[in-house]
């Protein structure tokens, strides 16, 4: 068996990190079997290295190993491209075609972004897993293959499969084996090797002296996040080795390279929240209902006055405030008129009486104990007290949040006993 040193040696892998040389260690035990391998792991950390080690560490090392990104053919024609067709089995096909399946039979199938293969072409790879058989496209001949197949994605199988993306036997059937490759963060032994390996490719492709870095920026160099691993460190030794004149890199010249808010560095989260800051959609919107109970209520009491007086412009002095807040601050004569329309005369001689005192039809419009449709209540008391909570027991400011006046915010405390 071929020593892990010798392995990255041979396929040019730099690192070494203890999880990184646990992953090829993995992938050297399994190249003499037919096991079906996984690879997981981020985009950018050099997933497509597992599969080469594989395929030439096994016994299929003298037939073919094709690559195939499942996430760059169309669905339309991925079942084309992998299964082959017949002629005339689609618009298009003017020829019989084989696909890759058939074409690598024998080898080595390495299928990158497996997580974005269709449901339809998921079953038919299933099949081949099962027992190596496939149909092509437009045909009803079942034909044989012997291929192994490794696979790869960043995708989070678990989250496909709960999202019904991904089939779930099919996972179980890839991942017989799972190699998972970090991510360039956590191999920060490794970014500097990685960088100096760039940069003196680099200088030796463009026919230039290699760039070298200060200890100040190799510092910068390792708290950074690396959010594409290796493919960004790459662009990143790629784009200093060209433009940069000066072959020494100091700190501030290397951050002119790297994307601001990217360090690894410990982050600081605000507790705070805006005023007006609900966490979901639901509580706005029992904060809406809030509201709409509350200027209900000033209605019916605005109404009891006018059915009690009689007199609009008695009840527009006294409750001015009311007024202004239920039907805003302009169109102040508008609203008096409607309050004239809405006023009920308080006696008569031709008229029956309508006042509270002796006829009590709409008395109980203010005794009536309202049913809290949704819990209303319940989500009313736990508006009022994160309003409470995040204005420090502040009553005005919580009232100005909630859209109700500091008396009524001081009647629900007492109310609710807050």
């Amino acid at each position: 068996m071929e020593s892990i040193q010798a392995t990255k040696q041979r396929f040019g892998i730099i690192g070494n990190s203890a999880t990184l040389n646990r992953a090829i260690e993995k992938a050297i035990q399994v190249s003499p079997t037919d096991i079906s391998v996984l690879v997981t792991g981020e985009s950018g950390v050099g997933k497509e290295s597992i599969p080469k080690i594989i395929h030439q560490l096994s016994h299929r090392k003298h037939n073919k190993y094709i690559a195939v990104n499942c996430g760059a053919i169309p669905e339309g024609t991925i079942d084309s491209e992998l299964f082959g067709h017949e002629k005339g089995a689609f618009t298009g096909a003017t020829t019989s075609r084989s696909g890759y399946f058939e074409v690598a039979d024998g080898g080595t199938i390495f299928l990158d972004e497996v997580g974005e293969l269709p449901l339809t072409t998921q079953v038919r790879l299933l099949r081949v897993l099962e027992n190596g058989e496939f149909i092509k496209v437009g045909s009803s001949k079942v034909q044989k293959t012997n291929v192994r197949i490794v696979a790869a994605t960043n995708v989070n199988m678990f989250e496909a499969i709960k999202k019904e993306k991904f089939r779930e036997d099919l996972y179980y059937r890839l991942s017989t084996v799972e190699i998972n490759l970090p991510p360039l963060r956590e191999r920060q032994e490794d970014i500097h090797l990685l960088f100096r390996k760039f940069a003196s490719d680099f200088a030796l492709k463009y026919k230039m002296p290699t760039i070298k870095l200060s200890d100040d920026a190799i510092q910068n160099l390792i708290k950074f996040r690396w959010s594409g691993n290796i493919r960004q460190l790459r662009n990143v030794a790629e784009q200093i080795s060209v433009l940069e004149q000066n072959r020494a890199i100091s700190a501030d010249t290397l951050r002119g390279y790297l994307p601001s808010g990217n360090s690894n560095l410990p982050a600081v989260i605000s507790n705070t929240k805006s005023e007006s800051d609900f966490s979901s959609e639901r509580e706005i919107l029992y904060k809406v209902l809030f509201d709409m109970k509350a200027d209900l209520n000033d209605l019916k009491k605005l109404t009891m006055e006018l059915m009690k007086n009689g007199n609009a412009k008695d009840v527009q002095e006294d409750n001015q405030g009311l007024i202004e807040k239920i039907y805003g601050d302009n169109d102040t004569e508008e609203n008096l008129e409607d309050l004239q329309v809405l006023a009920i005369p308080q006696k008569s001689e031709n008229t029956k009486t309508y006042t509270a005192e002796t006829n009590d039809k709409y008395h109980f419009a203010e005794e009536i104990e309202e049913e809290e449709t949704l819990s209303l209540h319940d989500k009313e008391l736990e508006l009022i007290k994160k309003s409470l909570d995040r204005h420090s027991g502040k009553r005005k400011l919580a009232a100005e949040e909630l859209g109700i006046s500091e008396r009524t915010l001081y009647r629900k405390i007492k109310q609710f006993d807050l």
